[in-house]
């Protein structure tokens, strides 16, 4: 694989920084970080790009906290100017780096995500007989469980650029693992997982692979094919990576129960949304409709999980539970 130079220069100008930090507050924009950092915009820019002219860039002190939705989850949040040195970094490397995933990894990655993996594994699911059983399974604590050595060795697989990897370094050494939170965290966690992708689709022939962040399916014809494989992954991901799967993980036919995955339960001729989205949307709804508002508010307020419901087979359930049918 070749190794690529000269990128630092390319991280570290200043139209780089102006176009980090406006994607950084995209969506932000009236966040006390964000407006804190405008009140001097052109000073923090400079000091930014001086810092990284300089090598002497230091990741600021992390603030967590913790989220209990959907499951409970450690958050690490870094000062603005960190997110906009973030930003700067994956406005060069984001191509380089998506040009070494395979085509079925789908977290955090332009055109791809949950409805990616939904259009892939709904395609798939029509070769029945191909696809008759599903091995399951998702790798314990993930995020925290990174390895920095592993991770810093796999980055000089694609990264010849000195200073670059100087900078990814002491990134990748302000927090244990990879912190759950950081806007580079979640490209650095596909990358250290992206040799092992490759293994599974070209040593091991795995034809029907999808992985969404650490969640795994792997489809095929035959049951003890992927027993087998299971006992394969988990050595390799012990050995080369220093992860744990989960125990629960599952070798089932996939007619007997769906594939929960990406918010979706799918089985060969129909998708359905998981139990927990189902639960929400119907409450938001219930709600909505006894309220006295417009067709226009209700639709606005109902969109984003009404999106869930669109790539699936609900009809029925949408035509019950939403007021307005024009929204349909």
């Amino acid at each position: 694989m070749k190794r690529i130079n000269g990128l630092y220069d390319k991280i570290c100008t200043l139209d780089n920084l102006y176009l980090a930090y406006s994607k950084a507050r995209k969506g932000k924009g009236k966040t006390f970080g964000v407006l804190s950092f405008e009140n001097n915009l052109t000073e923090n820019i400079n000091q930014l790009y001086t810092e990284l002219l300089n090598e002497t860039y230091l990741t600021s002190e992390y603030e967590t906290f913790t989220i209990y939705e959907p499951k409970e989850r450690l958050i690490s949040r870094l000062p603005f100017r960190d997110r906009v040195i973030h930003h700067a970094i994956m406005n060069i490397m984001e191509d380089i780096w998506v040009s070494v995933f395979i085509a079925n990894t789908y977290s955090c990655i332009k055109t791809r995500g949950i409805h990616g993996a939904l259009r892939h594994l709904k395609r798939d699911l029509k070769n029945i007989t191909g696809t008759t059983y599903c091995l399951k399974l998702d790798i314990t604590k993930f995020y925290p469980s990174v390895d920095h050595n592993i991770m810093k060795n796999i980055l000089r697989k694609k990264i010849k650029d000195v200073k670059l990897l100087n900078l990814l370094d002491g990134i990748i050494d302000s927090a244990p693992g990879l912190p759950i939170g950081n806007y580079l965290s979640q490209f650095l966690a596909n990358l250290y997982l992206t040799y092992f992708d490759h293994w599974l689709k070209e040593d091991k022939q795995a034809r029907y692979y999808y992985r969404y962040a650490d969640d795994i399916v792997i489809l095929d014809s035959d049951k003890q094919r992927l027993h087998d494989l299971f006992g394969e992954i988990r050595n390799y991901l012990h050995v080369n990576l220093r992860l744990q799967v989960k125990g629960d993980y599952q070798v089932f036919p996939v007619k007997a129960r769906g594939i929960d995955f990406v918010g979706y339960v799918f089985r060969h001729r129909r998708i359905f949304m998981r139990k927990s989205i189902k639960v929400r949307l119907c409450k938001q709804a219930a709600k909505l409709n006894k309220k006295d508002i417009s067709v226009k508010e209700y639709k606005q307020k109902i969109s984003p999980r009404l999106g869930w419901a669109k790539h699936c087979n609900s009809d029925a359930l949408l035509r019950k539970i939403i007021k307005y049918e024009e929204i349909l």
